[in-house]
């Protein structure tokens, strides 16, 4: 008869939650005999006493049909075997394996989990282990390692490099890397021997896990301190992926020569290179500047037995860092290469060698490519569009310029201020008004504020061709901008005066001052100078007023130059106007000169006191030159109003302040000079008449006759003072440069009356007529010369 227990059948293997007490149905439980554990007879001393309950049989109307012992552990020292009732069965490896699964799942961790797993009824071994161990759910790792520490507490634990893998493949997939810490320390110890060598054959894989585990975390420190551990302690068997780990966690972080460190390391250890290392290693070397090593390494690669093609990303690195180091040969001799095995050029890799043609001035072989490269379906950026338009620019090609900047703003780029600017400068540099202004006009209808240097550029070549109107426009936008335009205002006003252009530069003063703009005295007393030139007298006088208004100083040589253009003066009118000019300047030389023409009760002293006054005053340390100047034309002035007294008296006190020091030498008895090679025709006149009449009275007064006496005049003057000695029958002979005369014949003509009547203040013969032609015979004297070229020591005081 069978006996079905709940619906079972008892023939069959008793069902799982029977075969431990705990696992009992609480139904089937409480049916259990409360006393049963006393009233049965006393098991065997072997068999433990938690395993003595009866397991009550009920039939389906719950009479007690019968009672047995129920499963129990058999002997210890059996395998894998339990007691069920009598008889002996074996318990099969999965289904132990399946106990450990279940109970390290239900427990997870802690004193319940190892005392549940000390009480197996089978003992367990590594093999078991490693079952388990894959059995556990990969998401959840907590079960696995709880495990793991139970069994490396038991007698029959043996590490295994497989099992070790298994548990870091748990631990990062669940990102726990303290226990990666602390499972490698668990593993360096179990690989260390006597000597403190680790056991590189056995956990070589786990070890080349844990670093590589952690360098795909990014844990820089800590990858990079459990490879050096394992370095120091001696092992020598990192595998090719694990030195590719480190060299891209370093390349990641910004460490290159870190990484180029990990790779000394790798070729040190004698490991293989795979296609990645040469990915990673190839760019990295090129972009740090090492371009020789990389080359190197891409000429292996390439060399290597079974190795396939460089990748398109080595060559755009190769190509790169060749063409911003220089070397353009090898960056060409590369793209070229990178075709020919099939390569198709991406748009940064266009960008990047015409960027670097361009910059070495290879406009050529950059717009080829350009052009190629527009061929090929790529549009060029931003970037390249404003390098190519600047470029060209800036090397003269103003019309390819043009047609790469018409192109850039049909694609819809917006010029920055910068390419503008560019190509403005360079169209007015070339003098093309027409372009630069339609760049300029385009500019502004952008909304794009103009520059200082577009507006100077654009002043400079509106004032070079004479655009008043055009460049006043342009100066009040850029005052309307913000810019202070006084400077650039000035600068135009310069380049008229400099140009010769003094009408326009009097109506762009006068547009000056309608703007409120000011200039500076500088300028203003370079137009004086220049209408002074141009005979516009009446412009020139508000002029004056407004340099000495302002408390400007006017120079002795500013004077000097008025005075000079009196003397030169051939109409009443002007020079009336000259008078009041030269009174406005309301220098003390124009006192001197009031003074110097009044008679002795005006001045109430003689003459020779009133220059010698007057030249006292100067600071010789500043003011020699144009002291120098004043005489010269000074003495011109005189000696054309006929005034030769006065003009001799000048000639004396300069003579004595030594203005002219080298003039006059006295060579003993061998030879006696003059030198009125640096003098104007009036001073050389006063001087020669001078100088012979302190010849006279040395030879005649004290006996002391020369062999020679030299007037050197140059070829400038020789005419004029061989014609004024040749009218008292003078024995000088005319030469090329020099007048010269014998002393003895020099002596015969001092006694004579006319010449003695000449030397003492008489006029020469014809002086109106010789005088009235000095500014035509002689214009190497013109004042203008003198007056813009000063002395240097004076602009140096300046």
């Amino acid at each position: 008869m069978l006996l079905r227990f709940r619906g079972l059948n008892l023939s069959q293997p008793l069902p799982l939650f029977l075969r431990h007490p705990k696992t009992l149905n609480p139904t089937l439980r409480c049916l259990s005999s409360p006393s049963s554990s006393q009233s049965q007879a006393p098991l065997p001393s072997s068999e433990p006493a938690e395993w003595t309950d009866d397991i009550v049989y009920l039939d389906e109307s719950g009479d007690v049909i019968c009672s047995g012992r129920g499963l129990r552990p058999a002997e210890p020292g059996r395998d894998a075997h339990v007691l069920d009732g009598g008889l002996l069965r074996p318990i099969p490896r999965s289904a132990a394996a399946s106990k450990l699964v279940e109970l390290a799942r239900r427990w997870r961790w802690g004193p319940d989990l190892d005392a549940h797993l000390d009480r197996l009824p089978f003992p367990a071994d590594p093999s078991l282990l490693s079952v388990a161990l894959a059995a556990l759910p990969a998401s959840d790792p907590q079960p696995a390692l709880s495990l793991f520490r139970w069994a490396r507490r038991q007698s029959w634990f043996a590490p295994s490099d497989s099992t070790y893998a298994l548990l870091l493949e748990r631990l990062f997939a669940a990102a726990d890397f303290d226990a990666i810490q602390s499972l490698f320390d668990d593993i360096l110890k179990a690989a260390t021997f006597d000597d403190a060598e680790p056991s590189s054959t056995s956990f070589s894989s786990s070890l080349n896990l844990v670093v590589q585990y952690l360098c795909q975390a990014s844990k820089l420190e800590i990858s990079f301190s459990c490879f050096k551990k394992l370095r120091d302690a001696g092992f020598r068997e990192f595998n090719t992926q694990t030195y590719n780990s480190l060299i891209t966690l370093f390349l990641c972080k910004g460490l290159p020569y870190k990484a180029f460190e990990i790779y000394e390391s790798m070729e040190s250890s004698g490991c293989s290179l795979d296609a990645s290392t040469y990915d990673l290693m190839v760019p990295a070397l090129a972009k740090s500047g090492r371009l020789d090593a990389a080359l190197r390494l891409f000429q292996e690669m390439k060399a290597k037995e079974g190795s396939s093609r460089p990748g398109l990303p080595i060559y755009a690195a190769l190509v790169d860092s060749m063409g911003k180091a220089g070397r353009l040969d090898a960056a060409v001799g590369l793209y070229q290469e990178l075709q020919s095995v099939g390569y198709r050029p991406s748009v940064t890799m266009y960008v990047s060698i015409i960027e670097s043609l361009v910059k070495a001035g290879k406009l050529d072989a950059g717009l080829k490519l350009w052009n190629e490269m527009k061929g090929a379906g790529f549009r060029p950026n931003f970037g390249l569009y404003t390098m190519m338009v600047e470029s060209h620019a800036r090397s003269g090609r103003l019309e390819t310029a043009a047609s790469i900047f018409a192109d850039m703003e049909r694609s819809g780029f917006l010029p920055t201020p910068s390419t503008y600017a560019c190509l403005i400068e360079m169209h007015t540099a070339a003098g093309q008004v027409d372009p630069a202004m339609r760049l300029y006009n385009s500019m502004t209808n952008a909304g794009l504020r103009p520059g200082l240097s577009t507006f100077t550029s654009l002043l400079s070549v509106l004032a070079n061709k004479k655009l008043l109107d055009l460049a006043a426009k342009v100066l009040l936008e850029m005052k309307a901008v913000g810019f202070a335009v006084d400077v650039n205002a000035s600068d135009v006003l310069m380049i008229y005066i400099k140009g010769g252009s003094t009408e326009l530069a009097l109506r762009w003063l006068r547009f000056m001052g309608s703007a409120g703009i000011r200039t500076n005295n500088f300028i203003i007393r370079q137009l004086f100078e220049s209408c002074m030139k141009a005979g516009l007298y009446d412009s020139a006088q508000p002029l004056l007023e407004t340099y000495v208004g302002s408390a400007a100083k006017v120079d002795l040589i500013l004077y000097t130059s008025i005075l000079a253009r009196l003397v030169r003066s051939q109409n009443e009118k002007n020079e009336r106007a000259i008078m009041d000019i030269m009174s406005s300047t309301k220098h003390r030389a124009h006192e001197f000169m009031c003074g110097l023409f009044t008679g002795p009760e005006q001045r109430k002293k003689p003459v020779l006191s009133f220059v010698r006054e007057f030249f006292q005053e100067i600071d010789y340390e500043l003011e020699e030159s144009a002291a120098r100047y004043f005489v010269n034309v000074l003495l011109n002035y005189l000696v054309l109003m006929g005034q030769m007294n006065r003009a001799r008296c000048v000639w004396k006190v300069a003579y004595e302040n030594k203005l002219f020091p080298k003039a006059i030498v006295f060579d003993q008895h061998i030879a006696w000079s003059l030198d009125v090679r640096n003098l104007s025709v009036g001073a050389a006149l006063v001087s020669v008449v001078h100088t012979l009449h302190r010849f006279r009275k040395r030879m005649l007064y004290y006996g002391v006759v020369p062999r020679r006496i030299k007037l050197v005049t140059g070829p400038t003057l020789k005419m004029v003072v061989a014609q004024m000695l040749q009218s008292v029958e003078s024995p000088f002979e005319v030469s090329k440069v020099v007048l010269r005369a014998p002393g003895d014949s020099v002596l015969e003509w001092f006694k004579k009356p006319i010449v003695q009547q000449f030397l003492l203040n008489e006029i020469p013969s014809k002086p109106d007529v010789l005088m009235h032609k000095l500014n035509v015979l002689f214009p190497s004297s013109a004042p203008e010369v003198r007056s813009l070229s000063p002395p240097k020591s004076l602009a140096m005081s300046r």
